[in-house]
């Protein structure tokens, strides 16, 4: 699909992509926000940040919220270490085309499968016969994904017996087992940042559903073989103390030094590059929306009611 203007997504491939932070107070900085703790005073340039993530013992005033939102930058409430998800605030895009797409996309059977496999070819980096069926896709996804933490497990000497973990009690899991779900929490961050920047629904997912992060879980599912499940393994062989803080910081860089954000929406628009009709969609963001007609077809909206003298207008 192409854009008519470079400015309707945000270039939110130049931004930093995420910083955690929890027991401190975040305040308004000119134009940008300050975080204070025990340490002092640390200034964020919010303009070039992608994703806050807020977690416990954390306060924050509305004039800071404000200046993230002006510059785009996707606010989220999570548990400890980021482990946990909350609440979010808005992202920057304004415009509905790339939701709509994705909800008629998810809506339609046939359109849907068709985005499950071309998903499934862009995890195995190829073509899929025809004639597998998404239960044949899904057991090749399964071994393709034991194959991953076999050979992590063989690279770094950590021990593997399944991926297991109790939601009730964090420390009850296997340090690999915390170091997975520790990494995977970052990844989704970032892939939930860089969804709703370019005007998605974390809710829509394909092959995954239910949940309001199941977009998040989809796009985040086509990294985790060469990004979280490597970093956890290399973490817990290295030491198991800060086990969390350490694999933060880890991603933090490889972010950073793979230019993650770049790939993340291009993926997307890769997965959903599915030929449909799109001239119902939102191609004027600064036009009123239509008005649904009670079938398929829509009424113009947004009436001016100064040029209708005689009030018979809808």
């Amino acid at each position: 699909m192409k854009l008519k203007d470079l400015h309707t997504l945000p270039k939110v491939r130049d931004s930093l992509s995420y910083l955690y932070v929890e027991h401190c107070r975040i305040e308004q900085d000119s134009k940008a926000i300050a975080i204070y703790d025990v340490e002092g005073k640390t200034s964020v340039p919010c303009a070039n940040l992608s994703t806050l993530l807020i977690g416990p013992g954390s306060t924050i005033t509305h004039s800071a919220v404000k200046s993230l939102a002006d510059n785009g930058c996707l606010v989220l409430w999570s548990g400890e270490g980021g482990v946990r998800f909350y609440a979010q605030g808005l992202g920057e895009t304004r415009s509905a085309r790339h939701l709509l797409r994705q909800a008629y996309l998810s809506s339609v059977p046939e359109l849907r499968l068709r985005v499950v496999r071309r998903m499934y070819e862009m995890r195995f980096n190829e073509s899929l016969d025809e004639s597998l069926t998404l239960q044949q896709i899904r057991g090749k996804e399964g071994v393709r994904v034991r194959t991953a933490y076999g050979q992590a497990s063989e690279r770094t000497g950590v021990e593997w017996t399944g991926r297991s973990y109790n939601r009730t009690n964090w420390f009850d899991s296997s340090p690999i087992n915390r170091a997975l779900s520790s990494a995977n929490s970052c990844l989704y961050g970032v892939c939930h940042a860089a969804i709703v920047s370019a005007g998605y629904s974390t809710a829509l997912g394909f092959i995954h559903i239910g949940k309001m992060l199941s977009f998040v879980y989809d796009i985040a599912d086509l990294y985790k073989a060469d990004l979280t499940i490597p970093v956890a393994f290399e973490m817990v062989a290295e030491s198991e103390v800060d086990l969390e803080k350490r694999i933060r910081h880890r991603l933090r860089d490889q972010f950073y030094e793979q230019r993650f954000l770049q790939r993340i929406i291009p993926d997307i628009e890769q997965a959903l590059d599915v030929k449909i009709e799109e001239s119902e969609f939102d191609f004027d963001d600064a036009a009123p929306a239509g008005l649904w007609d009670g079938g398929d077809s829509s009424v113009s909206g947004g009436v001016n009611w100064a040029d209708d003298p005689e009030g018979e207008a809808q």
